[in-house]
């Protein structure tokens, strides 16, 4: 059989050629299948860990909810543009900053970081087991697990 004769394009694809932030599949994300089922289980997790370290440490249940989504305050950037946006977002929306502020907050006993840290963890898994990534400077929908959302079709079309 042929390439010509193969219903998948055997075509190696040159990373280079592909615009910023664009997947090996066109209109899919960057995880799928099993390692996507295994991404957004791990995102949960750390949700879970994130929303029980919170209230073992004192934070309010009742806050919880309100709380969790101050993080996305950092979408603000977006309102400069792409490339500010994708910059204050991910500044916020990272495991690196999320693990420190638990960690210190644990090891210095300052249960005020100990809770942002927590929270931080709560809300990057709560984003991650959606399917939002950490942004592109491309577009919002732009992440590094893909392009969230679908596409709309083009209009005029039949």
């Amino acid at each position: 059989m042929t390439t010509a004769e193969h219903p998948v394009d055997l075509k190696v694809e040159n990373p280079s050629d592909r615009p910023a932030g664009a997947t090996s599949f066109p209109g899919r994300s960057a995880s799928f299948g099993l390692n996507a089922v295994i991404l957004r289980s791990e995102a949960l997790a750390a949700l879970v860990a994130g929303a029980g370290i919170w209230l073992v440490n004192g934070g309010s249940a009742l806050w919880l909810l309100p709380a969790i989504l101050l993080p996305d305050i950092s979408m603000l950037g977006y309102l400069v543009n792409s490339r500010v946006g994708a910059v204050t977002y991910n500044a916020i929306h990272n495991w690196t900053l999320a693990f420190t502020a638990l960690g210190l907050g644990w090891w210095l006993r300052i249960d005020p970081l100990l809770l942002v840290g927590a929270l931080l963890l709560a809300h990057v898994g709560m984003d991650r087991a959606l399917g939002y990534g950490l942004k592109l400077p491309t577009h919002f929908r732009d992440t590094h697990l893909g392009r969230v959302g679908r596409d709309r079709p083009a209009t005029g079309s039949t």
